[in-house]
């Protein structure tokens, strides 16, 4: 399968490597002027693999997207809205778009796939997301993790999974397209509080947030229609152990470096998706107490320990 990868910071690169591995026909397409770019393109490799002759480099967005039928994005997702309308500009009819991403625009609360669908016709140009836990420090050492392909088309999702699927990454057929970008997206948020625990010393308190943010975000699913139970497969829960836990993980090393007043220089979606969750719980009505305290902190100073005294200090009320 011929499959052009636009993207290629982190998780862009990794995707290219893997998927060259297990057989298909691999560009990776980056900026010209971006550094990862210019590191791979000179190089073929970065700070976390090496890319074989196999794959093609190039910052040639018309080649890439005319020469794929299957067109991988992996950038950061604020970015997606612009970046989609230079790639519809090319017929992507006949294409299968794939986002690797997670996150939700903060300035609409859309999800990824609806931004891309006001570009195209589904019906003719299929949406899939590939989400879900691992590290590519681990792909790359072979271990092996589980993933989860989700899309509107069944058949489709159901490809990309028996094409996609190896000894290093086993995939799920997704059912629940809402579910799994909200659930994606929002860990992202959990992920900046388990830092900002961890910096402050508290990080035996993480269990209770595993187990209490996700009953928040399980709300959040079922207010925008999705299936609650959502948040506790792999796009949400499953993925906890590399975002809460993992030294690797950017939204945890952001949280941690905000606490002990350290900039923190790489990318941290759970920022702008903190906003933009707490935006969709305030037009839907759904509570998200935990999401609120990172947004409060992040974009209104709020001060953490008040924040966290708060959360304690919340009425009464049953677990389930």
């Amino acid at each position: 399968m011929k499959i052009s990868v636009l993207g290629c910071g982190r998780w862009g690169s990794c995707i290219a490597w893997y998927l060259d591995k297990i057989g298909n026909e691999v560009l990776s397409c980056g900026l010209a002027d971006a550094p990862e770019f210019i590191q791979l393109q000179t190089t073929h490799r970065n700070d976390y693999l090496v890319f074989p002759d196999s794959i093609e480099v190039s910052s040639d967005l018309s080649y890439a997207v005319s020469r794929a039928e299957v067109i991988v994005i992996s950038i950061s997702s604020q970015y997606l809205r612009s970046y989609f309308a230079q790639i519809a500009q090319y017929p992507l009819e006949g294409k299968t778009i794939v986002l690797c991403m997670k996150g939700v625009e903060a300035s609409t609360g859309k999800r990824l796939s609806e931004i891309v669908g006001e570009f195209t016709d589904e019906s003719k140009t299929p949406v899939a997301v590939w989400v879900g836990p691992g590290h590519p420090q681990d792909y790359v050492k072979g271990i092996p993790n589980c993933m989860v392909i989700d899309s509107k088309n069944r058949e489709v999702k159901e490809k990309l999974v028996n094409e996609f699927s190896s000894e290093l990454i086993r995939f799920y057929i997704g059912r629940d397209l809402i579910g799994s970008e909200i659930g994606a997206a929002s860990k992202n948020v959990i992920g900046i509080a388990a830092g900002i625990l961890d910096g402050m010393g508290y990080t035996s308190l993480k269990g209770g947030l595993m187990a209490r943010s996700t009953q928040e975000i399980a709300r959040l699913i079922e207010a925008l229609g999705g299936n609650k139970m959502s948040a506790f497969g792999l796009c949400h829960l499953g993925d906890y152990e590399a975002t809460l836990f993992s030294p690797w993980s950017h939204n945890r090393m952001f949280g941690e470096a905000l606490v002990q007043g350290k900039k923190f220089e790489k990318l941290a979606e759970g920022v702008m998706t903190s906003k933009a969750l707490y935006k969709l719980g305030r037009e839907h009505g759904v509570d998200l107490p935990i999401v609120s305290a990172v947004y409060r902190v992040l974009f209104e100073d709020a001060d953490i320990k008040e924040e966290i005294q708060q959360l304690f200090t919340r009425s009464v009320k049953d677990e389930f």
